[in-house]
């Protein structure tokens, strides 16, 4: 049975193994607050990935970043995937890294990994028709537990990304972070009201799912969880995925133990819509 979490505020250990990366990779604060989990048991998880964004063709950043060796102009570069998953391992956070078949062994990753407190239990890399794919088994070292604070996923999130555009710059022009710390920024900025999609529907008589995608930026999980939990909602397990420019949530969630009714499923993405629209201007007239 695959364990499950419940959101509490606390602040200490991991807000600072954050704040070290923010000033790592973007000399500035970005999160708003401090945000973790706390275990409760769950039944149920959900397999379901994520559809996939195809390919796109841009001039090649690097050729000798690609493991390939080629030397052509134009290259098809895959779009980059981080998936963070809460459901699949009862006793560990799941990591799977995928960006065609140019990744090597990743063993950068795992030692920045390390360096955020974190052990890596196991990994294994498999070929599909999308690519090779690193898959790691990630738990805290102090506890030996599964990562579950919002905060630090946030935190191991954007070292796998920085670490992907400093060993393959050609990813840049395909990830949202591409714009703040890449070599080559994306060349169109996403439309958010365009982008933003999200659902919620039952999930069992004690939960719902909720599906929330939108234009990917730094410190989007955390910014999620406390927009839910600000109305009263908790967040069990799920799985957050950074596809590209796009950032893709699934949250399993209830209010006071049972599934989210049908007017509060209407508050609950009324508010996210809210949060996640497209900043006006502080002087438009009312």
């Amino acid at each position: 049975m695959a364990s499950s979490v419940h959101l509490a505020v606390h602040c200490g250990y991991y807000s600072d193994k954050l704040k070290a990366v923010e000033r790592t990779l973007f000399n500035g604060d970005f999160l708003k607050g401090s945000f973790g989990f706390g275990a409760k048991p769950i039944c149920g998880a959900h397999s379901r990935r994520f559809p996939s964004s195809a390919a796109t063709i841009i001039p090649r950043a690097s050729a000798t970043a690609v493991e390939d060796g080629s030397n052509s102009e134009t290259d098809t570069i895959p779009t980059p995937k981080v998936i963070i998953d809460l459901d699949s391992d009862p006793d560990a956070t799941v990591v799977e890294i995928t960006f065609g078949d140019r990744l090597g062994a990743l063993l950068d990753t795992m030692n920045a990994l390390k360096n955020l407190g974190l052990n890596v239990v196991k990994a294994n890399v498999y070929l599909d028709s999308s690519g090779k794919h690193n898959k790691f088994a990630i738990t805290k070292a102090d506890t030996g537990r599964k990562v579950e604070d919002p905060e630090l996923l946030e935190a191991i999130r954007l070292t796998i990304i920085n670490n992907m555009l400093e060993y393959h710059p050609e990813s840049s022009s395909q990830l949202a972070m591409g714009a703040a710390f890449g070599v080559l920024p994306p060349p169109q900025q996403v439309d958010v009201d365009i982008a933003t999609h999200i659902t919620v529907s039952d999930d069992g008589p004690d939960r719902s799912l909720l599906y929330v995608e939108s234009a990917d930026r730094p410190g989007l999980l955390v910014d999620l969880v406390k927009i839910i939990t600000d109305i009263n909602i908790a967040v069990e397990s799920g799985e957050f995925d950074t596809e590209g420019l796009l950032a893709k949530a699934k949250f399993h969630v209830s209010y006071r133990g049972k599934a989210i009714i049908k007017p509060l499923q209407l508050v609950l993405s009324n508010s996210l819509r809210y949060f996640l629209r497209r900043p006006t201007t502080e002087d438009a007239s009312f």
